[in-house]
């Protein structure tokens, strides 16, 4: 069951290339990737739970083998919101869907669940910000602040050049700031830096911080309006059953990030991990599957 399966998936004015685990007709688990990740990052959790769900994980538009349209207005979330949509009514067009995100696919993930909450029948979350908690978090949190400059640093001009010199070795280095890579074999660098190294693909990937509307002051200047903070509360509720998986080592995501969540999602359940990161889905994917298989079962009881 735990064979990776390849498909390409015509999402109209795109082609998203996808990775699938288990047997086609069983609830799906859409599964979403971050930066600077591809459809792998959920390679071990998509492993784990196969033998039970149809596990599906895209590269999304900019990243690895999936298309790379030009341009920063490319990459705004409704965008993604919009791939996904097209996504998920191929593979399960009158059932409601599992939805699973880390990092700037956690992001997608909120997106997602805002605009289209009658599809999904839960949303997960490992490692990743609601956006409005986000900002705030940026906004009153020092040590948040302090974390996210590398934000500013990824949408300067020319970062696509400079993550990509020597062979990545910056990109190489932003990944094991962030937590520990223990997981982080010869083997699995090779496969990052063959995703990087598509034509296109350290731009486009990059387009998704220079296309976000998250605002990040320098140290100690004070907040400006925010687009996203301008928005009523009921426009970002999370309504559908909804887990949030923490690895409290994490060095870019800080405690606080957590801390405005149940304005938002008053019902959410959060599991937390000690003894990892960032980069959870590497550093403890049975714990992750463990906790995804057990929360579903939970609410189907």
């Amino acid at each position: 069951m735990g064979q990776t399966r390849f498909f390409e998936f015509d999402a109209g004015d795109i082609r998203l290339h996808c990775a699938e685990m288990g047997v086609r007709g069983r609830p799906l688990i859409v599964c979403l990737h971050g930066f600077p990740e591809y459809w792998a990052a959920w390679r071990d959790v998509m492993g784990e739970l196969a033998a039970h769900y149809h596990l599906v994980a895209p590269d999304q538009r900019g990243f690895n083998l999936s298309s790379k349209p030009e341009g920063v207005e490319a990459y705004r979330v409704r965008n993604m919101v919009a791939d996904l949509d097209r996504l998920a009514a191929a593979l399960s067009p009158t059932r409601r869907f599992v939805l699973a995100g880390h990092d700037w696919g956690a992001s997608v993930a909120y997106a997602y669940a805002f605009f289209r909450p009658e599809r999904l029948s839960h949303l997960v979350i490992a490692n990743g910000v609601h956006p409005a908690a986000f900002q705030r978090a940026i906004f009153e949190d020092d040590g948040q602040r302090a974390a996210s400059q590398y934000i500013n640093t990824l949408r300067a001009p020319g970062a696509e050049a400079r993550m990509a010199a020597d062979n990545y070795r910056r990109t190489l280095k932003m990944i094991a700031g962030f937590s520990t890579t223990h997981w982080m074999t010869p083997a699995e660098e090779r496969g990052y830096i063959a995703a990087w190294s598509q034509p296109g693909a350290m731009t486009a990937m990059l387009n998704w911080y220079r296309a976000s509307p998250i605002i990040v002051p320098e140290p100690g200047a004070p907040a400006p309006d925010s687009p996203i903070l301008s928005l009523p509360d009921e426009a970002m509720r999370v309504g559908m059953p909804h887990l949030v998986l923490w690895g409290e080592a994490d060095e870019a995501l800080r405690p606080a990030c957590l801390d405005g969540l149940a304005r938002y999602a008053e019902a959410a359940t959060i599991r937390r991990a000690a003894d990892c990161g960032h980069w959870i889905l590497h550093e403890r994917p049975g714990w992750v599957a463990g906790a995804i298989a057990e929360f579903l079962a939970a609410d189907a009881a």
